[in-house]
């Protein structure tokens, strides 16, 4: 198998309490914190300029969502991730809606130059961010995401970062290696906040890898918080009380039942 091992990054989070920064949006911030909170990491929501460098210099990891992006946002964002950068610490980008708006759109790949150590968006997402034509309609992708892996290993070659497209099936690659993920739920996308709450996910599991585990990071964390989704629906019908199944799962969930459950495979061109 092409992964290595992944429930000890879990289990790492869980020991250490890594500090993870979220710059992210209004609509979600709640309910990524009381994620972060469940997977055993400790989060905080420092926005303002004269305050997200100094705190981004000092948090395990930075994760950053565009989902409401305005402009003092622009200017809190680049000085968190000039901090993080001269820290050496990890910041992923969670690049919401970009493609159909331009505002967002040319922020991103303003913000690609600045080394992102992970990518996780969607389908249209990341097609866009690889220089392919946007079929997203906000949020939304219109695009399943395998045929975004070309784009993602594209996207992961020229930027250094590691690249995650999430959907029904989540490929996570660096370039040379990817690995298609197959659990989870529908009802994962009925709650809001769950996608932009992975990237923070993402965020934590890499602020307790080293560099040259990021990728491993990245796969245990996405494969971590789908296996949660989907044991989180057979507790839960409904999107209101899968939305507590799912933080308690996340809170629950140990190195048996993650390895019975999880779904892995290389993916093949």
């Amino acid at each position: 198998m092409l992964a290595p091992d992944l429930f000890p990054f879990a289990m790492r989070v869980r020991e250490r309490a890594p500090l993870i920064h979220c710059l992210t949006n209004l609509v979600v911030t709640n309910f990524t914190a009381n994620v972060l909170l469940a997977v055993g990491a400790a989060p905080a929501m420092v926005v303002a300029r004269e305050e997200a460098a100094e705190f981004a210099a000092v948090a395990n990891a930075l994760s950053v969502n565009l989902g409401t992006l305005d402009l003092p946002q622009t200017k809190s964002i680049r000085a968190a991730i000039d901090a993080a950068n001269q820290a050496g610490k990890p910041w992923i980008l969670d690049p919401v809606a970009v493609g159909p708006l331009r505002f967002r759109t040319e922020f991103a790949f303003d913000l690609l130059e600045l080394t992102p150590a992970v990518i996780r968006g969607n389908a249209s997402e990341i097609i866009s961010l690889a220089g392919g034509a946007s079929s997203g309609r906000g949020v939304d992708s219109m695009a399943l995401a395998e045929s975004a892996v070309d784009a993602a290993q594209l996207l992961a070659m020229k930027t250094g970062a590691v690249v995650a497209v999430t959907g029904a099936t989540d490929y996570v690659t660096d370039g040379r290696r990817t690995v298609a993920l197959s659990n989870g739920s529908a009802l994962m996308t009925r709650v809001t906040g769950v996608g932009c709450a992975l990237s923070a996910t993402v965020a934590a599991f890499a602020g307790v890898a080293d560099e040259g585990e990021r990728w491993a990071a990245t796969v245990a964390a996405i494969a971590y918080s789908s296996i949660a989704g989907e044991l989180a629906a057979r507790d839960a019908a409904l999107p209101g009380s899968f939305a507590v199944a799912y933080l308690d799962r996340l809170a629950s969930l140990d190195a048996a039942t993650f390895a019975a459950t999880l779904v892995m495979g290389e993916h093949v061109v």
